[in-house]
């Protein structure tokens, strides 16, 4: 389940006026979910045998098979993290002692259906798997393109100004650009940074 959940994307979700990351991963034989809100990052591995024994005491009017059980969950949580969440369902969250609790109510078969997500906080190893070794790898990515689109303007800007010296004119002055200015853009990239933290 844990490797299924490493390709699994992150996705921003809403519960009250708190904003988190999760990813989540459902199979026939369980589940595992990931959630964090940029401080602390919890999650939660139940197998069949758990979500079995939980649904028996949170729906004890419900009678279904526990695949139907996990197929109905991941029906609830997979439009919410994809931005269409259900509107007859609600999702709550609280901070508890040993981590974080995520209340599920909707229904299923016309009656009442409540769920728990009893989340705890993950392991070091895994918090670098799957958040702090891909944040690394999508950074060193990002400024390998941006090294190779800043090569790219100069290219340009050298190529422009050989026409220019070759005696070339644009027929539409609004086309003119000013020389591409390394430092002042990375100045103005971090200036901007900057503003947007604080």
């Amino acid at each position: 389940l844990e490797s299924s959940l490493l390709t699994q994307p992150w996705a921003s979700v809403c519960f009250g006026k708190s904003t988190f990351l999760a990813k989540v991963c459902f199979r026939d034989t369980g589940y595992i979910l990931l959630i964090s809100d940029l401080s602390s990052v919890w999650y939660e591995s139940a197998d069949a045998e758990a979500v079995g024994q939980r649904s028996k005491e949170l729906n004890k009017r419900l009678t279904v098979h526990v695949s139907s059980f996990l197929h109905r969950l991941c029906n609830l949580m997979c439009p919410l993290l994809a931005g269409q969440p259900d509107a007859t369902t609600s999702f709550s969250c609280h901070h508890t002692a040993s981590g974080l609790s995520l209340h599920v109510k909707s229904e299923l078969s016309g009656l009442p259906f409540y769920w728990d997500f009893h989340c705890c906080p993950a392991p070091v190893e895994m918090v670098s798997r799957h958040l702090v070794r891909p944040l690394i790898r999508m950074s060193l990515a990002l400024q390998y393109q941006v090294q190779e689109l800043i090569s790219l303007l100069l290219q340009k800007d050298a190529e422009i100004e050989d026409y220019r010296e070759s005696g070339a004119a644009l027929s539409r002055d609004r086309l003119r650009t000013e020389p591409f200015q390394e430092e002042a853009f990375q100045q103005s990239f971090m200036a901007e940074v900057r503003s947007g933290a604080s």
